[in-house]
Parts: structure tokens; sequence; C-alpha cells
């Protein structure tokens, strides 16, 4: 069994401002291409299709141009983070009848379980369970024990329940933050270092131990979580600056019989316009420049202690996208040294006790100080904070 495995699609990102439709075009393009060449058994994308819940009239495009690219290649597609799901899940009877399955929305009922396809080769079936982006709050009503022990349990208490053939191959396609152990994923800058990543806590690979592959979402660098079997695909393009150093891909996996060792191949994404960071004096860095480069997305990071006037409109003369200059030499180093030096990051419910005690003169009570945590957690989606 051969599969593409995609995920962070994010069709209607934008780059400090630049809009990536051509790119994502381009990204469509070359993915048709790949399944002709390839000809996988189906394609699996594990979240995040749009950037927003809301999508813009060209991501909806985007999308519709990436369903008609499977050429009626099945395809497993979860909704993310930034899905929303009423909107991702439009049309979803019609797709389906053209081998495309969307799920939105984890089990809502006590009664209903994980949306399941299976698929046949000549070593047997392999069944695709889709597990869509979880928060507590979303199962409460019916797991409340669960949902107050936050995603891992709720993940666990969700597979318990499925009647799940471990004889026979098993791929699961899930949209959360998990980590092995005490080893965290790497992450880029745009995502937060903390132990939780876009609203979801972090949760063990453990609890997806038996399954024979998981694609994984949410992530945006590739990166195996433990095992080769447990993956995340990352983004197909470099969706922010902190990504410039990656190479941006697609996975393909090859299952073979039962308790085999699985195949990654990784099939190269090469973008109409790279993001590149780019560090020095503006001699220097002007240097670099040349027609590969000249039309790819540049952040500057200019060292030299005086920097002259007009330093942008300089340098557009030799990129045309300048997506930031930041100034990093020893007069900005010392004011940075001297204004963050007792800096920290505070939680939602620090910052809100730091800013009442400004406004009111006070510190909270006791019942406001419950009151405000009740709402955070309920904005956060239940977890504990």
């Amino acid at each position: 069994m051969k599969f593409f495995h995609l995920s962070d699609l994010h069709f209607g990102r934008q780059l400090h401002g630049y809009d990536l439709y051509e790119e994502q075009h381009g990204f469509i393009k070359q993915l048709e291409m790949y399944l002709e060449q390839e000809k996988p058994d189906a394609v699996l994308v594990s979240g995040d299709i749009y950037d927003k819940a809301v999508p813009a009239g060209q991501a909806v495009t985007l999308l519709d141009e990436f369903l008609i690219s499977l050429n009626n290649i099945p395809a497993f597609i979860i909704a993310g983070n930034h899905d929303s799901a009423e909107r991702l899940k439009y049309g979803k009877t019609f797709l389906e009848k053209h081998n495309i399955y969307i799920s939105v929305l984890p089990p809502q009922k006590e009664d209903e379980r994980l949306e399941k396809i299976v698929l046949e080769d000549s070593y047997g079936k392999v069944s695709f369970y889709l597990l869509p982006f979880i928060k507590p709050g979303l199962v409460r009503h019916f797991m409340p024990d669960e949902a107050a022990e936050g995603e891992q349990a709720v993940i666990r208490a969700l597979l318990a329940k499925e009647d799940i053939d471990w004889t026979q191959r098993n791929v699961i396609i899930t949209h959360q933050f998990y980590k092995n152990g005490n080893n965290i994923p790497e992450r880029c800058d745009s995502e937060q270092k903390t132990a939780s990543v876009g609203g979801t806590d972090a949760v063990d690979i453990s609890v997806l131990k038996d399954f024979d592959y998981a694609a994984l979402g949410h992530i945006h660098g590739a990166q195996m979580v433990g095992e080769k079997k447990f993956r995340y695909c990352g983004t197909p393009l470099k969706y922010s600056v902190s990504e410039a150093p990656h190479e941006k891909s697609i996975t393909m996996v090859v299952m073979g019989a039962k308790g085999n060792d699985i195949e990654i191949k990784t099939l190269p994404s090469s973008p109409v316009r790279d993001v590149l960071k780019f560090r020095g004096s503006l001699k220097d860095i002007i240097a670099l420049a040349n027609e590969q480069n000249r039309q790819d997305y540049i952040s500057v990071t200019l060292t030299d202690d005086d920097i002259p006037e007009m330093v942008k409109e300089q340098l557009q003369g030799y990129f045309e996208n300048i997506l930031e200059i930041i100034a990093d030499n020893s007069r900005t180093r010392q004011i940075i040294s001297e204004e963050v030096a007792d800096f920290k990051e505070l939680s939602p419910y620090e910052a809100f006790s730091a800013f009442f005690k400004e406004t009111a003169g006070r510190e909270m009570d006791m019942q406001e100080s419950s009151l405000i945590k009740e709402i955070i957690e309920e904005a956060a989606g239940g977890r504990q904070l």
C-alpha cells in the first residue's frame, strides 16, 4: 500500500502581508505531477486545510484545485485547529461519491465512532481512522471525566471504543501536539515554545502505539516522534521566516505486510519563491543578490553599527520581496538588554491579574480570581490552568 501524507496546507495564508496564492497554486501543480508519477493508493491530509476559520475566496478556490488534482485517488482529510468544521464539511456527501472523505469533528455521542475507511491490497486490508482536531470541550457533554483530564485522556477513551483489528494494518490520521515522553517535537519560532501549541496540550505518542502508521499534523517541520511510524510530514511550503532552513516535501509511505518495516520517502516541494534569511553588513547582503533569489521572500538582519536611511528602498533594488529588516548591532543589543532584562512570559491568568491590579489598584479577591480562571479555562477548551 502506497500513500501520500500531507498536512497543514493553510490555503489562504499570507507571509508578512504577501499573498501566497501563487506559491500554493504552484504546489498543487507539483502535487499533481507527483500523483501521476507515483500513482499512490491514497492521499492523507492531516488537518489545517485552511489558514483561517472563515477562508477567503481564493482559499476556497485553492481547495477546489487541490481536490480536482486528486483525479479520483481516495483522499482522507481531517479538520485541524485552523479549520471551521461547518465550512470544511460542505459537500461531504457529494465528495464521498468521488472517494474524498472529510472528517471535521470527533464523535459527538456515546454511540458514535471515528470515521473509518478500508482499502485492500495484496497483503490484505488497511484501515484508515480519521481523528480530527480535538479540544476537550467538544466531548465534555458525554465524556466529562476524560474532558477534565485533557486531550490525552479523550483520545485514549475514543480509541478504546473502536473495535480495531490489530492483526490487520491500521493507520490513524490526527492533528494534535504529540510528544515522545519528555522529548518535545522541534518547533518553529511561530509555534509556542511551551507545553501547548495552537491551543492544544501535549499528548504522549504512546496512545497511538499499536498503529502501523500515524499521519500527524500540526507541527510545521517534518520529523518523527519517537519512531519512524509516527510522523509529522510538515507544511508543503514555508509559512514563516523561522521555517527558512526547512527542506519542504511531500511524505510518501509504502507499507508491506503486517509487521514489516514501512518505507518512507520524501518528494521535494520546490516553491515558486523561497523564504531566505540573510545576516550581515548591508554591503555583504547586497553582494548575495542574484537572479535566482531576486524574487524570493527575504528576511534581512543588518549588523552595521550605522544603518543608512531608506535602507529598505536600497535593498529593494536587489530583492523585490523584503519581509523584514532587523537591526542587530552593539547599539540595539544594549537597548534590548536594558529594556527586557526583567521580561518573562505570563500565562493568561497572570496577565489578567497584572492588568486588574494596574486598573483597579488592588489584587483580585477569591471570587473574582475563581471567575476569571473559569472563563479562561472555558476559552481554552477545558484545560486546567
